[in-house]
């Protein structure tokens, strides 16, 4: 932490052998890597200066003893470059360096940032192209989550047949909460409807969404990669904005906030997640439903200073849900 470095510095002895100590942005770094065979102490601190400046060091914990004319060597790497998966890994194997990888920053998710970043980087020797790659990623992402989301959807299908009957009991105890709540209930047991199964797509989601937002700004494999048309880096925002027509105009939209400045991906995104949800039953509560119409349109703005291949993923993501929820909800309309 470069508050503490600055407090007078950080020491840190591990308990095992071996270890590095670097300094690192996004996608570079600069470590020290011993002897992985000795322990050490590293240190991390701030010097003195108006520039930023720090300086890491390592100390053997044993000691060296040289006599008078003779001489001893010891052996160490410096890694200087850019945070390239494959390169950490095979340092982290070939030399023994534990948690060198992790000089990536890929997050809380770690567990699925770094195998969805081989897996987009698979498909991405299959097809050239990590737009395509996260294309068919989310295809398989989809395959896997299949079974649990069917039976959301087939859930929120019976719901949306049961509108009805829903609204007929709002009207005959609306002023009785206590008794509508319990006469929903015992609806939704005599249909073997969950009113709750339709939010399980949307939490599956969100680590998913976490993970691949990781991988899409921390690994510079990401950095400047194309995917077609406008897009010419997936892990920068959408480069286009609707209050210039997306560049039909000539005129700069960068005073505006990132916020405002709404990318032809964005948009697209808000109008699948506006049809997606057209196809859910609308929430019993008023208050819920009114905030559910408002969704689209604050993920709209709110992503629209997100990495184009997170807006690309969602927007692709919407598209197959739609169209797996519109055929379910055919096959629950003719089976009733």
């Amino acid at each position: 932490d470069l508050k503490d470095a600055a407090a007078g510095g950080i020491k840190i002895t591990p308990e095992g052998a071996g270890g590095w100590i670097g300094i690192t942005d996004k996608y570079w770094l600069a470590a020290l890597l011993p002897s992985q065979q000795e322990k050490f102490t590293y240190s991390f601190q701030s010097l003195p200066g108006t520039a930023d400046r720090y300086q890491v060091d390592y100390i053997d914990n044993k000691g060296l003893t040289l006599a008078a004319g003779s001489a001893v060597s010891t052996q160490g790497r410096l890694f200087a470059g850019a945070k390239k998966v494959a390169l950490l890994d095979y340092y982290k194997e070939e030399m023994g360096i534990p948690n060198f990888d992790l000089a990536i920053d890929f997050g809380w998710f770690y567990f699925l940032t770094k195998p969805f970043f081989y897996a987009l980087d698979y498909l991405f020797q299959l097809f050239g192209n990590f737009g395509v790659a996260t294309l068919a990623f989310t295809v398989v992402i989809k395959l896997a989550f299949f079974p649990l989301a069917n039976k959301s959807y087939r859930s929120m299908a019976k719901m949306r047949i049961l509108t009805p009957k829903l609204q007929s009991l709002r009207e005959r105890f609306g002023d009785d909460r206590m008794r509508l709540n319990q006469e929903m209930m015992a609806l939704y047991k005599a249909e073997k409807v969950n009113p709750a199964a339709g939010c399980l797509p949307v939490l599956l989601q969100i680590p998913v969404f976490f993970a691949l937002y990781k991988v899409l700004f921390v690994t510079i494999e990401m950095r400047h990669a194309p995917f077609f048309g406008w897009v010419a880096d997936l892990s920068a925002p959408d480069p286009t904005s609707i209050f210039n027509i997306f560049g039909l105009l000539p005129y700069s939209v960068d005073f505006l906030p990132p916020f405002l400045q709404l990318g032809a991906w964005p948009i697209l995104m808000g109008i699948s997640m506006f049809l997606q949800m057209r196809l859910n039953p609308a929430p019993p509560d008023p208050v819920q439903a009114k905030i559910f119409q408002f969704m689209p349109f604050f993920f709209t703005f709110l992503l629209a200073t997100f990495p184009a291949g997170l807006v690309i993923y969602w927007t692709w993501n919407n598209l197959l849900s739609m169209a797996q929820q519109w055929y379910i909800m055919k096959q629950v309309a003719k089976s009733s």
